[in-house]
């Protein structure tokens, strides 16, 4: 079989992987002109961390993982207001948890198909002829290729999607939040955040920290605006917003580099009937975008290319192995993202009264017995394992 795959992020280089080891010919394009290295920290867990055992991810992902001791919520003069050993979310996720920046996760992806498919960076799509039986794509770069199946996975504002389904408008529902993520070198912010994770304890805008181990410092943003249009200028925008938040922001705004090395996106998710038009399939964000509410979208696109690469191994006919991965996966993605929607206030709160109840929620963590409760917020009330999804099988 021979498949094209659009995008070369989490999802795309996941499926990469999958067919690779079926056997398939795979080349992948990515409009980007090399990894990408913007992004934030991750718990990856869930199905995905099942499937990226199954894949032989795993002991690469925990090298490449940290190591994080409590998380805490810090107030404008640096006191922590709530704060939770980190091994309390390890247990509740049965130790099944790393905690990875992203642009890792895609390391240890792309490193696991080195040499195997062929990935083509500066490269996109220029039209596509969908039919019952295969793909013709014609490329940027003036190129051609034929092939059976073409994954689509470019993300939440995928070419594919609105070349294959229809417009963005039609699929995406904002959520009323955009956030940002970059990369920066403070010794003194890095001293104080460099064994967990530290977010601003504030209503509608709040930033937070982590350590990464060159001795850097990563940073995360999150606010709320009715606005979805993305700034013209992400970095002005991020400093323009998260100037009164007080402790360590300020340093942190001083160093926010260029806005091409700051991610910037709203928050959204993607909500579809159908991911399937013919031989064109969609994967992870660009089908399913659940949102950082939700807490698993690096998970859900790996676990996503799993069940679909075990469909295409055990169903000779592609047409019926596309719909089977569509009936298999579509209700656990549409869970999350209404789990994730259902937490939005406890993400960000919207009122010093559910900045409050956070609090309170925080501390009774500690509590014994409440483990469960906590399980069941990080996998999902009837967690399934991710061999069941894919095959019916244990």
């Amino acid at each position: 079989m021979r498949t094209i795959i659009v995008g070369a992020g989490i999802a795309g280089l996941a499926a990469a992987q999958r067919l690779a080891d079926l056997g398939s010919h795979v080349t992948v394009v990515e409009r980007a002109s090399g990894p990408r290295n913007q992004g934030y920290m991750i718990d990856f867990f869930g199905p995905g961390y099942e499937a990226a055992q199954r894949m032989g991810l795993l002991a690469r992902l925990r090298e490449l993982g940290y190591h994080v001791e409590r998380f805490s919520y810090v107030d404008e003069h640096g006191r922590i207001r709530a704060s939770m050993d980190y091994q309390r979310f390890e247990k509740a996720a049965s130790g099944a948890i790393v905690s990875i920046m992203r642009p890792d996760l895609e390391r240890a992806l792309r490193e696991a198909v080195d040499g195997r498919v062929d990935l083509r960076y500066s490269v996109t799509v220029e039209a596509i002829d969908n039919r019952p039986d295969g793909v013709s794509v014609t490329l940027s770069d003036g190129s051609a290729l034929d092939a059976d199946l073409l994954i689509g996975a470019d993300g939440i504002h995928s070419a594919t999607r609105a070349a294959t389904f229809g417009p963005e408008q039609a699929f995406l529902r904002f959520l009323g939040l955009h956030t940002a993520a970059f990369v920066f070198d403070d010794p003194v912010v890095h001293d104080q955040v460099q064994d967990g994770f530290f977010l601003t304890d504030s209503v509608d805008v709040q930033m937070g920290f982590y350590g990464l181990r060159d001795g850097r410092v990563a940073a995360f943003t999150v606010h709320r605006t009715s606005d979805p249009e993305l700034p013209a200028d992400p970095r002005a925008a991020v400093l323009r917003t998260y100037q009164d938040l007080g402790w360590l922001t300020a340093r942190a705004l001083g160093l926010c580099p260029s806005s091409a090395d700051v991610y910037y996106d709203q928050v959204a998710q993607i909500e579809m009937d159908q991911w399937v038009n013919r031989r064109v399939v969609l994967l992870g964000d660009s089908a399913y975008a659940v949102s950082l509410l939700a807490g698993q979208g690096a998970s859900l696109a790996v676990a996503g290319a799993y069940v679909l690469g075990r469909q295409l191994a055990t169903t000779p006919d592609i047409d019926r192995a596309l719909a089977e991965y569509v009936r298999r996966w579509h209700p656990v993605v549409t869970q999350r993202q209404l789990i994730g929607r259902r937490g939005a206030s406890w993400f960000l709160p919207a009122s010093t009264t559910q900045l409050r109840l956070r609090r309170l929620a925080v501390t009774a963590m500690r509590l014994p017995g409440l483990d469960r409760w906590l399980g069941t917020a990080l996998v999902g009330k009837n967690h399934t394992p991710i061999d069941t999804i894919a095959l019916g099988t244990t």
